[in-house]
């Protein structure tokens, strides 16, 4: 399976203006420029890209690590943050704060395990190795 993404780009960086659009058209000719990564400027920039991804993939491999151990999944919300080192112009932390809301039968020490499990075997997680990535649970009962 692939999937796909285009950038266009056009000018100096600080100048210059794109637009990304993916295979589904989700993103279609979404505007990206030096201020929407760098700013506040209005837009998408990669960082936040990365965080949604990672975001999605992370609470999507919770649900198949409880589907798998036999128990119905209820609300799980994952909120991720990139952040960007500007010294040394790489990613530096990824933090994964999941809350969800009480599953019949699981301790919350359970939950905290599948939950590290899920962190360290989403394809995501798995792509970005030697990033640090931190994980923060709230499970409520």
């Amino acid at each position: 399976m692939k999937r796909m993404a285009k950038a266009f780009w056009q000018g100096d960086l600080k100048a210059g203006h794109g637009s990304l659009t993916t295979q589904s058209r989700v993103l279609d000719q979404t505007q990206y420029s030096f201020n929407t990564r760098f700013a506040d400027g209005t837009g998408t920039n990669p960082e936040e890209l990365l965080a949604a991804a990672h975001a999605g993939c992370f609470t999507m491999a919770i649900a198949h690590a409880l589907s798998q151990k036999s128990y119905s999944p209820g609300e799980l919300n994952t909120t991720t943050a990139v952040t960007l080192d500007m010294s040394t112009g790489s990613i530096s932390l990824i933090e994964l704060e999941l809350s969800a809301t009480l599953i019949e039968g699981l301790s919350p020490e359970d939950f905290q395990e599948i939950a590290l499990q899920a962190k360290n075997n989403c394809l995501i997680s798995k792509a970005l190795a030697g990033v640090k990535i931190e994980l923060t649970v709230q499970y409520q009962q």
